[in-house]
């Protein structure tokens, strides 16, 4: 049967207890020693910080130097003295403790200060910690402010928080603030492992980065996971038991990731991906783990910021291979690949299929089946030609290709051969069959069989796109040519112009009612007409213009027309009657009869 020993957990065991066991505060811990050995301790503190980080455990040091009777020349409690002994054993009569959060009313605010007018018995102080002090309710810290402004001479308050913005303001400015900051990983790492030496368990530095990152800078509860980890593992501590105890998601993971997006293997990615689904891990904690891990190869690329991995040196190692094997561009693209379908996840009707599209896109960031960057333009395309006159009919019709971005234009297309004439014009586009009795007719064959098939390699989409366009074209339509054509004839057409738009009856309207200038260039004549205001006019030109020059163009059969808008002068624009006031001054000015009907009966026109 186990010893009847009573356990006790490693971040009660091991709470800091001096200035010198308090990890991560150095400033702090500097400014506390120096007002102390000064003499000039305030009346009130404001410890705020995140949780865990030794705020409480700092007010309790602070507390117990200031009442030592004998503190050391480095400003530590000696640990023997009355005042030292009595807090250790739970008995102290000058140091007191209030959780707020279950005492945050008017009545335990007002018992404290009744508590607070009476001298410690030992020591020379008697500190009040209060903690979580951002719980107590507004009638309390209104209770609470005077005394905490003008306290006895032997009271010290230090309140604590984790949420400072909480606090009255009136709080704040009776009191020293200080801020205390999250603990660096390798300030955890360090206190874990002299503590793991102390307990006699065997864990590697990877577990115990691991135990850190998952602490996210608090101590307490570095040191509960620490707990968590051993009960789980036994004295022999393993990194991957560390990995299923915690659920972390394991660097490999992102390293095979990486390595199938250089290899354009999105197979494999995606095979990735489901087993890590299939683990239990959230999708979205897996988006940031490799934003993270794009991170920090860019890091571990740049030799200058290599401090800003905080890692072990055997996974620095690893990061550094794999960023020598990517380029700047690939490491940037694929951050904001996954940065992207970060903030998109929440709003994705279907997240699986977003992050493995996210997953494809990184695959194929570098080339492969589809890249990105030569985009779908970039994909070649097979027509089939028809087969060449007097071929074999076992013989395939070759396959053309459309040409990449790097190829020269495409060759024009040549009309095929009518039947009467196709047997004389075979020689120019495809030999023709040659006789079996024929034995010259085959060496001559050869160079005209290859100038076929380059020609046909050199048939684009783009060109068969412009020859069916120009075989297509409507009847009705007269062939643009470069004359100029006269003024009449331009305004009749133009007059013409606003019927083709009779389904839009305000455009028709404008084009029938706006002043028409024709001026002739060299070369061309320009079509200048007229709109009433300037958001017509820019409108017009980004919208309609190229449209109705080409209209203009079709109708008059020629390609040397030109059209312009500008906006008609304020001076010219005829003024809209639509007021009472205004229809009685007109009707006033043009009649002087009813002018004087007006006057005389002094009639109110507006």
């Amino acid at each position: 049967m186990a010893e009847n020993t009573q356990y006790i957990v490693s971040a009660r065991k091991y709470r800091p207890d001096s200035f010198e066991s308090l990890i991560g505060q150095d400033n702090i811990v500097r400014i506390l020693k120096n007002s102390i050995t000064r003499g000039k301790l305030g009346h009130a503190y404001l410890f705020c910080g995140p949780r865990g980080v030794g705020k409480t455990s700092a007010a309790r040091i602070f507390a117990k130097i200031i009442n030592c009777s004998s503190p050391t020349p480095d400003m530590e409690p000696c640990g023997e003295c009355e005042s030292c002994v009595s807090f250790r054993e739970g008995r102290s009569y000058c140091i007191h403790e209030l959780d707020a959060a279950s005492n945050n009313g008017v009545d335990d605010i007002k018992a404290l200060i009744d508590q607070v007018q009476i001298p410690p018995q030992v020591g020379r102080y008697s500190v009040y910690i209060i903690d979580e002090v951002h719980m107590l309710s507004q009638a309390a810290f209104n209770s609470f402010l005077k005394t905490l402004e003008e306290p006895p001479a032997h009271a010290i308050f230090i309140l604590a928080t984790t949420e400072k913005h909480k606090i009255l303001p009136t709080i704040l400015s009776r009191c020293q603030t200080y801020d205390f900051n999250r603990i660096s990983i390798p300030d955890i790492v360090r206190n874990l492992r002299g503590i793991a030496g102390k307990e006699g368990i065997n864990i590697d530095d990877e577990s115990l980065h691991i135990i850190a990152r998952k602490a996210d800078g608090a101590m307490r509860d570095a040191l509960t996971i620490f707990d968590q980890t051993v009960a789980f593992c036994g004295n022999e501590v393993k990194y991957g038991d560390v990995m299923r105890n915690l659920n972390v998601l394991d660097y490999e993971h992102c390293f095979r990731l990486t390595a199938s997006m250089l290899a354009n293997d999105y197979a494999s990615a995606l095979s990735e991906f489901d087993s890590i689904l299939s683990k239990g891990f959230n999708a979205l904690y897996f988006t940031a783990s490799l934003s993270s891990h794009f991170r920090n190869l860019i890091v571990a690329r740049t030799g200058s910021l290599e401090a800003l991995l905080e890692f072990p040196d055997s996974l620095k190692m690893k990061y550094r291979e794999q960023a020598e094997k990517c380029s700047l561009q690939f490491l940037y693209d694929a951050l904001s690949v996954t940065v992207q379908c970060e903030s998109g996840y929440k709003e994705s009707i279907n997240p699986r299929l977003h992050i493995e599209f996210a997953l494809m896109k990184l695959c194929f960031l570098t080339g492969g089946p589809v890249s990105l960057k030569q985009g779908a333009a970039a994909t070649r395309l097979q027509v089939p030609v028809a087969a060449p006159a007097g071929a074999a009919p076992g013989n395939a019709a070759p396959e053309v290709t459309a040409p990449s971005a790097a190829s020269s234009a495409p060759a024009p297309v040549q009309k095929a051969p009518s039947a009467a004439s196709q047997e004389p014009q075979a020689t120019a586009t495809q030999p023709a069959a040659p006789r079996a009795d024929d034995a010259s007719a085959e060496e001559p064959a050869k160079p005209r069989r290859r100038s076929a098939r380059s020609a046909a390699a050199a048939l684009s989409i783009d060109a068969i796109k412009e020859k069916d366009s120009a075989d297509a074209k409507p009847a009705g339509i007269p062939e643009r040519t470069d004359r100029i054509p006269g003024d009449e004839e331009i305004m009749a057409k133009w007059k013409e112009l606003p019927a083709a738009y009779a389904s839009r009856p305000r455009l028709a309207g404008t084009l029938a009612n706006s002043r028409v200038d024709i001026i002739t260039k060299d070369g061309y004549k320009q079509i200048d007409f007229h709109v009433v205001n300037l958001a017509q006019k820019k409108w017009i030109e980004e919208v309609l213009l190229r449209e109705l020059e080409g209209k203009m163009q079709q109708a008059l059969g020629s390609s040397a027309v030109r059209l312009n808008v500008e906006v008609l002068p304020e001076e010219k624009v005829e003024k809209k009657i639509y007021l009472p006031g205004e229809k009685a001054e007109v009707l006033m000015s043009s009649n002087e009869e009813v002018k004087n009907f007006v006057l005389d009966l002094d009639l109110d026109v507006k």
